[in-house]
């Protein structure tokens, strides 16, 4: 890691994700009855719950609207929930206010074109390693690990290791 990153690293307060194409594989799995279905992965999980512990909060933007981001949020104890956006830069200014933060505060992960001009703005940007190749081009970061495969914990851990986080036994 390079100065510069680490630097933007240690400023982060708040670590907001989408979620299609981030915390899952992009795919779109329909039951014959019509249910959606999701695939999240686990580890991405414990990355958001041990990044909440240290004291880093954890939010997610997504354009998507379902139950199943709910469900999810709710068992990953993330109050910061904005589901239904547009504009998600309008959603990261409403939660900077909610927190007191600035845009050097907060870092974002998203992975396909309407994720751009918010991925411009934040201190900190990412995506993972099959977004969109725009997003790839601009972000101060691009993980290993594809959307759905453990690149929201990629991150998570990155924060940790640079806050010298202490929290898993």
């Amino acid at each position: 890691m390079t100065k510069k990153l680490i630097s933007r690293l240690k400023k982060i307060k708040l670590l907001a994700t989408d979620v299609d194409g981030v915390l899952t594989d992009s795919g779109m799995y329909y039951l014959e009855n019509g249910e959606e279905m999701k695939k999240f992965n686990s580890r991405d999980g414990m990355g958001m719950v041990l990044l909440r512990e240290y004291g880093i909060r954890v939010a997610i933007i997504t354009r998507e609207d379902t139950k199943l981001v709910e469900r999810r949020a709710i068992k990953l104890k993330i109050t910061d929930l904005f589901q239904g956006v547009r504009d998600k830069e309008v959603a990261m200014e409403t939660l900077m206010k909610r927190h007191s933060l600035t845009w050097d505060d907060v870092a974002f992960i998203g992975d396909d074109v309407n994720d751009l001009e918010l991925l411009k703005r934040v201190g900190f940007a990412a995506a993972p390693a099959d977004a969109a190749p725009q997003n790839r081009k601009i972000v101060h970061y691009v993980t290993q690990k594809k959307g759905g495969e453990g690149c929201v914990r990629e991150i998570c851990d990155m924060l940790l290791e640079i806050n010298n986080a202490s929290i898993i036994p």
